[in-house]
């Protein structure tokens, strides 16, 4: 696998240290959690958490260009990644950025020149930005930080694409990889967005003539120009936005495949829906199923650490939640003291107090993990953090020797 060169403080002494020993001695299929014990506290782990492969090469290239250019002005389309953490020392080292998150302007195309840098984020861009880009003579090859499995469902899409099968992407429309997505097919492939299995069965309707909802008030603003649900839903194909719920996903498609056999019949309905199952990114893959075997533990208390906009990061609180008192924080500093924490609450989109959200038992059983674009050196300060509430003191070259002798 490729080595990256990050900055250190991304890293840390012990979590990255037991992440680096399990990587290099076990079974990549091997999904059972981390556990570090330190006094009476119990930290489970799981097995894949953090930066992934998409985020570290978006990363390294940003550091690298900074340090490559320094007269020259340069530019993020927007955020690189969804961290507050890695944004905000982009910005401090000189890096502008061109849109929020949104897509909404915060500088204007209209002030950038030939001469200046422009990096495109790891979700890609759209299609318009690039042609602007490309008119003003920028080279973007490489600033191209989009992540290789974002282009991958690109590809399948555009393979489909020529195959003449309309293509059903789910995601969330606000995202900027969705947007670059839908941007991304070939001119005039018929395309619509989905957020969850319950549009699925909405769109299904129209694959079965039966009672439909109103198409483009439901769906408004997520569909090509010119769809037609009627015309348009005979031959599919599903992709999605590669940090979703990998688990939807693949239900979404296999939902879609009885909606075709209920059609066609079972022996031609595959002549209607594409095989996409290729298509879901290995990081969120492992990440999710992580984090599941953890699920039939005593858990306590769980803290997720990421970005509040970040997709693959809410996917992980929500596999969570339901099982434990799970608390999503963009960082340590979030742990205000023993007694009170902030954290976001994902229904209501805000971030909210709760006092008394630490255990007090004899012994604990602690979750903590990140998204795929959390460092790990957010991670150990929290976890440094819990142990300073709890008065347990960390020896962590005890705790690394002692994971050692595991291997």
């Amino acid at each position: 696998m490729k080595s990256f060169f990050l900055p250190k403080y991304y890293e840390s002494k012990l979590i990255s240290e037991v992440k680096n020993i399990r990587t290099k001695q076990e079974k990549r299929i091997d999904y059972t959690p981390t556990k570090l014990k330190i006094g009476k506290l119990n930290f489970y782990i799981p097995k894949y958490f953090g930066f992934c492969f998409g985020v570290k090469n978006a990363i390294e290239i940003c550091y690298k260009t900074i340090e490559e250019n320094p007269k020259k002005k340069i530019y993020l389309i927007s955020e690189i990644i969804h961290n507050p953490n890695v944004n905000i020392d982009l910005k401090k080292k000189g890096i502008q950025f061109l849109q929020e998150s949104t897509g909404k302007t915060i500088i204007p195309w209209s002030q950038i020149s030939k001469n200046d840098i422009i990096i495109i984020p790891a979700f890609g861009t759209t299609k318009e930005n690039m042609e602007i880009i490309e008119k003003k003579g920028i080279e973007t090859k490489s600033y191209n930080t989009t992540c290789p499995f974002v282009t991958k469902v690109w590809n399948r899409g555009n393979q489909l694409a020529r195959e003449k099968y309309t293509i059903i992407i789910h995601g969330k429309p606000e995202h900027e990889e969705t947007k670059a997505t839908f941007s991304n097919f070939i001119e005039n492939t018929p395309r619509i967005i989905i957020k969850n299995e319950t549009e699925a069965v909405l769109l299904s309707q129209y694959i079965l003539d039966e009672k439909k909802v109103d198409f483009e008030k439901k769906f408004k603003g997520r569909f090509s120009k010119n769809f037609n649900p009627k015309k348009d839903l005979k031959k599919i194909g599903v992709v999605n936005q590669t940090t979703m719920l990998a688990e939807e996903t693949q239900a979404i498609a296999s939902f879609f495949e009885k909606i075709m056999e209920k059609k066609h019949g079972k022996n031609q309905s595959k002549k209607y829906i594409a095989n996409t199952r290729d298509t879901l990114c290995y990081a969120t893959n492992e990440n999710q199923k992580s984090i599941k075997q953890l699920l039939n533990l005593e858990i306590d208390v769980a803290f997720i650490a990421g970005g509040y906009n970040s997709s693959n990061t809410s996917q992980l609180v929500k596999i969570c939640e339901k099982f434990f008192d799970t608390y999503f924080i963009s960082s340590e500093e979030k742990l205000i003291s023993n007694e009170k924490i902030i954290h976001f609450n994902m229904k209501e989109k805000v971030e909210k107090i709760k006092e008394n959200y630490l255990p007090n038992k004899k012994e604990i059983n602690i979750l903590i993990s990140g998204g795929a674009s959390c460092p790990d050196s957010v991670l150990e300060r929290l976890l440094e953090k819990i142990c300073k509430y709890y008065k347990q003191p960390i020896d962590k070259e005890k705790i690394i020797n002692n994971f050692l002798l595991k291997y």
